[in-house]
């Protein structure tokens, strides 16, 4: 009995050691992420001269291509492992950083922009692979029972990125402009490259979960509309209203998430994903509607903050009715399946709030971000009344 208990107090510190080389791993790759966020709509408006949609475009080519690759991620994922894909992922984020630079040296106008959305889709591809191996590898150390934790870190990792690498990407834009950005991503991809631990992972076909894990996917996406918004308009929300650069609103939205999975993390293992996602989307689209109403910038970063807060816990609160809902042997393929429904959203969320911008003004497509995250709680709601097939 002691032999047994001092097993069971060991295994959360051995999941830890072999878990910490994914997450810090996915930390650093999407630092290439987080130095974009507040420079590359600036760039796109500024340098080359490109109406909101365009921005919308070039913001949202990365995760179209994301959703089109995940199935591919996860194929590779199954057949090679974990370490080769995420190996093969950061590659294609040095030859996004490679690209970005490239375009520097075209005329500017549609040829410059062309290059960047190549640029953006490399970038897409390695996001899918970086994301889609941790997941699945996590998932597999950990035991579905703790798939909540698993989403909960790779979380931690992902939006500490953007946070970090927010107020240092204004830094560099500052210094060196956009090509110190580019050189910068590639350096950062090849310090990824250097912390993958090997993994080992077991073939399961990625359609076959789709079925499964639509309704949690979809709430998943809806949800996910406010962080697309602030990924792809917070910089010019803050550039039209005089109120500087939208670093701040960047950091305070990952310190939130952050915070969110550090405090409350377990609680969709513990009480429910759908309980846990009907609340924190409703604090979700409150963050939202105080970006749109917002009167300053400390207001607007505030509502970023509770954007985050809200957004962090809903997405392992509908990913553990997805993991529930996958059959047992395709609960790794469950996690990227349930992840395209991210890229999904933040692939359309672009394009669509540069409409809503074009036809309105930028701060609109905050409240359109409101309405999309509060329709989650419909799917939530579906959730509760359903139970797992």
């Amino acid at each position: 009995m002691q032999l047994q208990a001092n097993a069971a107090a060991a295994a959360p510190r051995s999941l830890f050691v072999d878990f910490f080389p994914i997450t810090l791993t996915v930390f650093v790759a999407f630092l290439t992420l987080g130095l974009a966020l507040p420079v590359l709509p600036l760039h796109v408006q500024s340098a080359l001269s490109m109406s909101p949609l365009v921005i919308g475009i070039v913001v949202g080519s990365q995760f179209v291509a994301a959703l089109l690759t995940r199935a591919w991620a996860g194929n590779t994922v199954d057949m090679r492992g974990a370490k080769r894909a995420v190996l093969l992922g950061l590659g294609l984020g040095a030859c996004s950083g490679a690209a970005c630079l490239a375009s520097l040296g075209a005329p500017a106008g549609y040829g410059a922009v062309v290059i960047l959305i190549a640029a953006r889709v490399l970038l897409g591809c390695a996001e899918s692979l970086v994301v889609t191996g941790a997941l699945g590898w996590g998932v597999g150390l950990a035991g579905p029972q703790r798939a909540g934790k698993v989403m909960a870190w790779v979380g931690i990792a992902m939006y500490g990125a953007y946070a970090a690498g927010a107020p240092l990407g204004v830094f560099v834009y500052g210094r060196y402009g956009f090509a110190g950005i580019a050189l910068a991503s590639v350096a950062i991809a090849l310090v990824a490259l250097a912390i993958v631990a090997p993994s080992h992972t077991v073939r399961v076909p990625f359609y076959k979960v789709l079925r499964a894990v639509w309704l949690p996917g979809l709430g998943l996406a809806l949800s996910s509309m406010g962080f697309s918004v602030i990924t792809a308009f917070v910089a010019l929300l803050f550039a039209a209203r005089g109120w500087g650069d939208a670093a701040l609103a960047f950091t305070a939205f990952g310190t939130a998430f952050i915070g969110a999975r550090l405090l409350f993390g377990h609680l969709p293992d513990m009480f429910g994903g759908a309980k846990v996602a009907l609340l924190c989307v409703l604090i979700e689209a409150a963050g939202q509607v105080l970006m749109w109403s917002a009167p300053s910038a400390l207001m607007a970063c505030a509502g970023a903050a509770i954007t985050g807060f809200g957004y962090s816990l809903a997405f392992p609160g509908f990913g553990v009715e997805a993991v529930r809902r996958a059959p047992p042997q395709s609960r790794a393929a469950a996690m990227g399946a349930y992840v395209a429904f991210l890229d999904m959203s933040l692939a359309l969320g672009g394009p669509l709030a540069g409409l809503v911008a074009m036809r309105w003004e930028v701060g609109s497509v905050y409240l359109a971000g409101a309405v999309a995250v509060a329709s989650s709680a419909f799917v939530a709601l579906r959730l509760l009344g359903t139970r797992p097939a």
